[in-house]
């Protein structure tokens, strides 16, 4: 289950516009070491390089789920649309394998518990090649050996500045947003919020936000655990449902199983949850939902019980356009089929 110390945090974060003082202390601390580290790769004490493609990194400000993983899954298909061969780079958080130095590419049917669901996922959605590292640029270097890519999307890179890159996507949470707007521990940013001036492209999930294109994350699908069997979500209306989670704002999916008409009571754990047998125990017989992301880590727990929801990430046309026009303009082409 969620700990005490992180409802502590998210309580801090999102509920609490001043947060102690002790917290803005450590806040202070943390945004000038990351303004050091900046400044030492501006000014080449700390190396950034490129690779032979083009990288386009997808990340955000503050930590926890914002929707990244559906971003770059739509990504994939896009490039490919317009000729390219995406591959992915990804930490590979909550794997085993993301302590490791040395990059890793993702093999059929991968293992969440050593590669990371969310790497798992990707792979999984998109059949690309997927490679996890420690560092992004290693990850990066690694992937061209081993795959014929042409261009890269690295998950979860904002902050990693060692790689080079050519387009920023930063995905904003449409319910949180900002939280307090503090930095670390004092609120969630990983970056001050000055850092939105310097992105290429904003994307808001779930809402609007200035400046921002809206991306809708939209399920209607279920797929049964066990035996692929399909059903529209309307067939868990009016049941007893539990649902269980462990992503990084379970409240933005629980609010989308509200607006489709299902009642339901929660089980949540932290983000890159490995489940257990027990953590989908329940004393009666009624249906378990869960998101794509955790359901990759509960394929061997399978039975007819368990249910999942895929989402698509879906915009209108003018992000699409922002895309080929920034395509265009770094490289002075667009690939098309």
């Amino acid at each position: 289950m969620i700990s005490r110390l992180e409802r502590y945090f998210n309580r801090i974060w999102y509920q609490t516009p001043d947060p102690p003082l002790f917290l803005v202390l450590l806040s202070l601390v943390y945004r000038l070491v990351t303004k050091i580290r900046k400044l030492a790769y501006q000014r080449n004490l700390l190396h950034t390089s490129g690779v032979a493609v083009p990288v386009l990194v997808v990340g955000n400000l503050s930590v926890g789920g914002t929707g990244k993983t559906p971003l770059i899954i739509w990504l994939v298909a896009f490039l490919r649309k317009h000729g390219y061969h995406p591959g992915v780079i990804s930490r590979g958080y909550g794997g085993q394998l993301s302590k490791t130095s040395t990059p890793a590419l993702l093999p059929r049917n991968a293992n969440p518990v050593l590669y990371g669901d969310e790497a798992v996922l990707i792979a999984s959605r998109t059949t690309c090649p997927v490679v996890i590292g420690k560092s992004r640029l290693s990850a990066a270097r690694h992937l061209l050996l081993v795959s014929n890519c042409d261009i890269i999307l690295s998950d979860d890179g904002l902050q990693h500045l060692a790689l080079q890159r050519d387009i920023e996507i930063l995905v904003i949470d449409g319910m949180r947003q900002f939280g307090n707007q503090h930095c670390l521990p004092a609120g969630p940013l990983r970056e001050p919020l000055s850092r939105i001036n310097t992105i290429d492209l904003l994307v808001c999930n779930g809402n609007h936000f200035p400046g921002a294109f809206r991306m809708d994350l939209v399920g209607q699908t279920l797929t049964n655990l066990l035996d692929q069997q399909q059903q529209p979500v309307s067939f868990l209306r009016d049941k007893p449902l539990h649902v269980v989670t462990g992503i990084g704002n379970p409240q933005r999916f629980f609010q989308s199983l509200k607006l489709q008409g299902l009642d339901f009571d929660t089980r949540t754990f932290p983000d890159h949850h490995n489940y257990t047998a027990a953590n989908l125990q329940f004393d009666d017989d009624s249906p378990i939902l869960m998101t794509e992301k955790d359901a990759v880590k509960c394929y061997h727990l399978a039975n007819r019980k368990i249910w999942m929801l895929p989402v698509e990430a879906q915009f209108d046309s003018t992000f699409s356009d922002a895309l080929k026009h920034l395509l265009e303009e770094k490289h002075g082409r667009l690939k098309t089929t």
